[in-house]
C-alpha cells in the first residue's frame, strides 16, 4: 500500500476528468431497440418481457451501467423499495443463512435492505415502531425462530407489509417456513433404524413462551419415538451454541445406557462431541451424535456428525418474495421451491452392533 503523507511530493497532479453522465432509461432503450416501458419492465422484473428482449436489453444495461434511481421509481409508482429484516441473531448458521437469503433476493431486485437485530433489553413495540417507519411504503420481514423474533412479529402493526421466516406457521400472517417436524422424524427414525433404543434430544430454544420440549424438531422426535412404541426421554438443555452442548454433553456422557445423542442444531452437536471426548466415550463406537442444519464448518471436523440439510437461504429469498407480493401489487413471483430437509450422512452416527 502506497501512502501519501503530507510532506512527501505525491504523485503528479492529473487533470481531473468530466464524470461520465449517467445512462438515462431512454439510451438504454434505443440500443436495445426497444420502447422505454420494455426497459422498465425488464429492470423491475415484469413476467410478461420474451427472453430473447430482456437478454438484449440485459446486455445494453450491463454496456451503460444503468441503474434506476429509486427515489424516481418510488413517486412514479408510488411503491418504496425498502426491506428491513429483523432478527435476533447473525451469527448461528440457521440465522445468517435465512439473513442472506432476503439480503441477496431484495437486491436483485433493487430493494434497499436494513437490518435490524434484537435484544434481550429492547422493548419490541419501540423495536418495531422504528424499523415500521423505516421501511415506510416498503415492508419488513421478521426470523421468527426464537422468542423475541416472534414476540416482535407479533407486534408489527396489521396494516403493514410483514413477512416471516419461522418453524410452524403463525396465525394471521403470511410466513415460510422448512417443516422441522418431518425432518426431526425423519432423523430419529434413522437412528431407531441403526438399532439405538431411544434417542435423547438436546433441545434449542422454543420459538415462543413454550418449553422446549414443544418446539417443532423435539416434537418430531416425540412423534417417531412414538411411532415405535418407545417412550421419549426429557429434553435436555436449552441453548443455541457449542458451550451449551457441551454442557448437556456432559450430563448425557455419564449415562452409560445413552448410545445416540441427537442435537437441535449443529454447534450443539459440536458440544456434544467436545463432551463426549472428555468422558472417554468413543464417537460413534460409543455412542452416536447427529446434528441438524448441515453448518458449513460442521463437515470439517473428526469425527464430522451427521446432519439433517436445511435450505435455510431459499427460506430466507422466499420470504422476500412473499413480501413482495404485498409491497406491489402487479409482481407475481416464480414459482418457489423449497428444498425438502435432507439427512446428511457422516462418521459420527453408526450401525449399532449389540
Amino acid at each position: 500500500m502506497h501512502v501519501t503523507g503530507h510532506g512527501s511530493p505525491g504523485p503528479p497532479r492529473r487533470t481531473p476528468r468530466t464524470p461520465r453522465k449517467a445512462a438515462s432509461i431512454r439510451e438504454v432503450a434505443e440500443a436495445a431497440h426497444v420502447s422505454h416501458q420494455t426497459v422498465s419492465r425488464v429492470v423491475n422484473g415484469h413476467p410478461n418481457v420474451r427472453q430473447e428482449t430482456r437478454s438484449r436489453v440485459e446486455a445494453a444495461i450491463a454496456e451503460f451501467g444503468f441503474c434506476r434511481n429509486a427515489s424516481a421509481y418510488a413517486l412514479a409508482s408510488g411503491v418504496t423499495r425498502a426491506v428491513t429484516v429483523l432478527t435476533s441473531n447473525s451469527v448461528p448458521h440457521a440465522y445468517a443463512a435465512t439473513l442472506q437469503g432476503p439480503e441477496e433476493a431484495a437486491r436483485a431486485a433493487g430493494y434497499s435492505v436494513g437490518v435490524r437485530v434484537l435484544t434481550p433489553e429492547d422493548d419490541p413495540s419501540r423495536t418495531v415502531a422504528t424499523a415500521t417507519a423505516t421501511a415506510t411504503g416498503g415492508g419488513i420481514v421478521v426470523i421468527g425462530f426464537d422468542r423475541l423474533g416472534a414476540a416482535a412479529l407479533a407486534r408489527v402493526p396489521a396494516d403493514v407489509p410483514c413477512t416471516s421466516a419461522v418453524e410452524a406457521p403463525p396465525p394471521r400472517r403470511p410466513a415460510v417456513w422448512a417443516d422441522d417436524r418431518a425432518a426431526a422424524r425423519a432423523a430419529t427414525r434413522h437412528l431407531l433404524g441403526l438399532g439405538h433404543r431411544t434417542v435423547p434430544y438436546v433441545a434449542i430454544p422454543a420459538p415462543t413462551g413454550s418449553r422446549a420440549s414443544m418446539a417443532p424438531r423435539a416434537e418430531g422426535r416425540r412423534q417417531a419415538l412414538a411411532s415405535a412404541g418407545v417412550t421419549p426421554p426429557p429434553a435436555i438443555g436449552e441453548g443455541w451454541d457449542a458451550p451449551a452442548g457441551h454442557e448437556a454433553g456432559r450430563e448425557l456422557a455419564r449415562d452409560p445406557g445413552v448410545t445416540v445423542i441427537l442435537c437441535g442444531n449443529d454447534d450443539l452437536a459440536l458440544g456434544v462431541l467436545r463432551a463426549l471426548h472428555h468422558a472417554g466415550r468413543a464417537v460413534p463406537g460409543d455412542v452416536s451424535d447427529i446434528g441438524f442444519d448441515d453448518a458449513p464448518h460442521s463437515g470439517f471436523v473428526a469425527p464430522a456428525p451427521t446432519t439433517v440439510l436445511m435450505d435455510f437461504r431459499g427460506l430466507g429469498r422466499a420470504a422476500f418474495q412473499l413480501l413482495r407480493t404485498q409491497v406491489e401489487s402487479d409482481y407475481r413471483p416464480p414459482e418457489l421451491t423449497l428444498f425438502a430437509p435432507e439427512l446428511v450422512p457422516r462418521e459420527s452416527s453408526e450401525r449399532r452392533t449389540a
